[in-house]
């Protein structure tokens, strides 16, 4: 990883500031482009960090793979996979092991199944959601409801609590919606989230009679709340992803412990000047921003101060990840699923749990098991003041008498991901409109990253790779006119 002063070169510059796997994918992308139009890109990535990888880690330790961050990744959407297949890990791919691939939710303290057929907001089958104990007669009648209600006639964006309330009731909500919606999305704008569900409205009134019409064998019987058949990982964990990019840029180019401090138009020969904290400013002929919206509104702000108002309008929260370990026979409950959610409601510290050795083979020795707890979020900041050991301790408390443990576990992980969750707020799809206007007044810049479109791996994969290409094809303009 090279550190120091720029050396000039007549090749377009871009600089990528984050290491993250937008930002990976970004200085990938810009690599491939550069090959495949014979124009070499002077790359230059920098990360203020001492790794790269952002949120994605993973740590091997006495025979357990531990992910600091993400474990999976979606298929539905392909950018992840084809970047996978493009650096050569294709094979490497795995999905969730069959038979256990449902998820529990919390309620009255013990996990209940969640019923075959949910899907995130709404049942496409009344059968199981109707025997199910996680509802009342009350809720079990108020969500059939919505056969008969009509459609909202208004097309502007609502929160998923609204739009759950007025089509299925507040208990709905409140006991299976919003854990399974704080888990997966960390979202509350209905269409910046989930907008598919407003377009069921629109055209068949009923959601539970437009999930009934198109729902595929992919959400068949048997699987219940995240549709687990489509979500992969590597064998060797997430991390190798982010080994396998950086194996394919140029030495040169990543630049490690490199704080950006600031960003400015610049009159010389390349139109960026960016300053780092510790070294020379670096001329560049694009940016790609692919950093969390409030690192990107302070650096905005200097030269555009509405761009910079209108990326720090994207709130943050931040999250920890408790990993533990444990053998199989201390732990009573059957673990017959891949993990929990756990609604507001129940009072508790955590937010959902995952049993990872149980979601992908490889993760923990014969005869042990390896969980993950997740605390903080939006509605639960103040948990992430405690320090590592109080973290760790409240998991446990949660843990132990859900999965009836115990014993004391023999490994304990915590991971802390600081303003790392954008919360897709209502009137998101604004927000994004007035950063992309805002964006497009400064030829050569980009944003990437998981504020704008989607908060999933291939998300940011995907957002990184079209600023790679915006950004390198409006360099490459450039040098036609000049020259």
């Amino acid at each position: 990883m090279a550190q120091g002063r720029v050396v000039e070169s007549e090749s377009p510059r871009i600089v990528v500031v984050g290491g993250g796997i937008a930002g990976l994918s970004a200085a990938h992308r810009l690599v491939e482009l550069g090959e495949s139009r014979r124009t070499p890109v002077d790359l230059i990535l920098l990360e203020a960090r001492d790794r790269l990888g952002g949120i994605i880690s993973t740590e091997r330790i006495d025979g357990y793979l531990v992910e600091g961050g993400p474990d999976s990744f979606l298929t539905e959407k392909p950018w992840g996979r084809a970047l996978c297949d493009r650096v050569g890990l294709s094979h490497q791919l795995i999905p969730t092991q069959g038979g256990l691939r449902r998820t529990f939710v919390v309620h009255r303290g013990r996990l209940v199944p969640l019923p075959d057929g949910f899907l995130v907001l709404a049942p496409s089958r009344l059968g199981p959601v109707l025997r199910s104990p996680l509802l009342s007669w009350r809720g079990r009648l108020r969500l059939a409801m919505d056969l008969v209600l009509p459609k909202r006639r208004s097309g502007e964006d609502e929160s998923v609590g609204t739009f759950v309330t007025r089509r299925f009731g507040r208990e709905l909500l409140d006991r299976v919606v919003q854990p399974l919606v704080s888990a997966i999305y960390a979202a509350d704008s209905l269409s910046a989230a989930m907008p598919q569900f407003a377009e069921m409205e629109r055209q068949h009134g009923s959601v539970i009679r437009a999930l009934r019409r198109t729902r595929d064998r992919s959400r068949a019987a048997g699987e219940s709340g995240p549709r687990w058949s489509l979500f992969v990982t590597l064998a060797g964990g997430m991390g190798d992803l982010v080994s396998a990019v950086a194996r394919r840029l140029p030495p040169s180019a990543v630049r490690l412990r490199q704080r950006v401090a600031s960003i400015a138009r610049s009159s010389g020969p390349r139109p960026w000047r960016v300053t780092l904290a510790d070294g020379p400013p670096v001329p560049a002929d694009g940016v790609i921003l692919a950093i969390p919206a409030p690192g990107a509104a302070r650096l905005a702000a200097g030269w555009d101060p509405d761009l910079g108002r209108a990326l720090a309008a994207i709130p943050y929260a931040s999250s920890a990840l408790v990993t533990l370990a444990y053998r199989r026979t201390e732990i009573d409950q059957a673990l017959d699923g891949f993990g929990f959610v756990v609604p507001h409601a129940e009072g508790r510290q955590i937010l959902a749990g995952t049993f990872s050795s149980l979601k992908y083979p490889g993760r923990a020795p014969d005869g042990a098991v390896l969980l993950r707890a997740f605390l903080g979020g939006a509605h639960a900041q103040d948990l992430l003041d405690r320090d590592d050991a109080a973290l760790a301790a409240a998991a446990q408390q949660e843990l132990e008498p859900l999965l009836g443990i115990s014993a004391s576990p023999h490994l304990v992980r915590v991971h802390r991901h600081v303003e790392a969750m954008p919360q897709y707020q209502v009137g998101h799809a604004g927000r994004v409109a007035a950063i992309e206007a805002g964006v497009a007044r400064h030829p050569g810049l980009a944003v990437a990253g998981n504020a704008f479109s989607g908060v999933g791996i291939p998300d940011c994969i995907h957002s990184g790779e079209e600023a790679a290409g915006r950004v390198l094809g409006h360099a490459l303009a450039a040098d036609l006119r000049r020259a």
